[in-house]
């Protein structure tokens, strides 16, 4: 059953129109005359999931309405309903707290679009709260889950749920705290993660991609690398090669953060990153060979952008090498490593772009108190 309306308007034609199409749209819908009458009905509960008011009503405007309803359930969503030369007023309401405003005279379909936008966005806000609340059981049940694997992972998988109690108020901030987890493992990446990350927005943007999977492709390339909280410290800070038993460890990293991150809902878009981002164009990769267009896209750009930042950073073996260099080295490997329409995208984004990113995640980190991290 479709969430209940309220809908509040002193003209009898406009209430009974609105109230016959979002009930022909399937919401359940009850209606009032003035705002008092409005309120009456909201001090009854929290029955309604959102009200649909006029601005311009005698006695209690609209806008005193929205600060009323505001007071009693602040997570009542209201859209406003205001004429054509009221157009400030209806910023004004959104500033206020209103989710939207529709004009008059409107489009019932694009009203009910307009109520099912606005409710799908709560659904999404309730969603997030509820993953917030559930984080920390999450967390548990993760550690538990690998107890039986070394010590190091269980002292490691202990720090990640401090880091998530810490910053569990958004998810930003919570994956920010998975990744800080990872980059004191591997000390040759640190802030490798949050460089790559906008890199890869910059190359998604470029080609086209869009809202939400801009934020999917970014969460998957903070976290490409969270499954190496499996690998051993004895490998992954090993200061020379690895051995062939040790590289079928690392190797493992991939399928470990997909397993790591499953089953966690607003991050499914994020897990193809996660488990494909070391898959190359010819097939050559792994942990599945996979070959051109078999690979998802995001992980096809991380691979490209992951090459740039190896590149031009400082690393204990080498000095950083010139931005020149690692594009000639990319466009090389174009075809070969490298899905080469991502390749061309790249090639069309400035130098001093990728330096603008550089810079504004060392301001952000130097704010924070983590520049001499980085």
């Amino acid at each position: 059953m479709k969430p209940a309306l309220l809908i509040v308007d002193d003209e009898e034609i406009i209430r009974e129109v609105l109230y016959e199409k979002l009930t022909s749209s399937g919401f359940r819908c009850e209606a009032a005359g003035n705002s008092q009458e409005a309120l009456t009905l909201l001090r009854g509960g929290d029955r309604y999931s959102l009200v649909l008011s006029d601005i311009d009503m005698p006695g209690m405007n609209g806008m005193t309405l929205l600060t009323e309803i505001k007071k009693l359930h602040p997570d009542i969503d209201v859209v406003m309903v205001t004429g054509v030369v009221d157009i400030d007023t209806a910023i004004q309401a959104i500033r206020m707290g209103a989710s939207d405003y529709i004009t008059k005279p409107f489009n019932l379909d694009e009203v009910v679009l307009t109520v099912e936008r606005t409710l799908d966005k709560r659904r999404l806000i309730t969603e997030n709260r509820e993953y917030q609340q559930s984080l920390e059981r999450m967390v548990d049940e993760r550690t538990s889950e690998l107890r039986h694997k070394s010590a190091e992972v269980e002292r490691l998988y202990k720090e990640l749920k401090t880091a998530f109690e810490q910053i569990r108020s958004t998810y930003d901030t919570t994956l920010e705290a998975l990744m800080e987890a990872l980059d004191t493992r591997d000390t040759e990446t640190q802030g490798h993660s949050r460089r790559v990350s906008e890199y890869t927005v910059a190359v998604a943007r470029r080609l086209g991609v869009q809202e939400p999977d801009l934020t999917q492709m970014r969460w998957g390339a903070l976290l490409h690398d969270v499954g190496k909280i499996g690998v051993p410290d004895a490998i992954l800070r090993k200061p020379g090669k690895l051995t062939p038993e040790e590289w079928i460890e690392m190797r493992k990293h991939p399928e470990l953060g997909r397993r790591i991150l499953a089953g966690i809902r607003f991050l499914e878009g994020a897990v193809p990153i996660v488990y494909c981002h070391q898959e190359r164009w010819d097939g050559t990769g792994y942990p599945r060979g996979l070959s051109g267009t078999q690979i998802p896209l995001g992980a096809r750009i991380f691979g490209v952008v992951d090459c740039l930042d190896a590149m031009t950073m400082n690393r204990p073996y080498r000095k950083a090498l010139p931005y020149e260099t690692a594009r000639e080295e990319i466009q090389r490997f174009s075809n070969v490593q490298f899905d080469p329409q991502v390749v061309e995208a790249f090639l069309g984004i400035p130098h001093e772009e990728w330096e603008n990113i550089r810079r504004q995640i060392k301001t952000e980190l130097a704010a924070r108190g983590m520049a001499h991290r980085y």
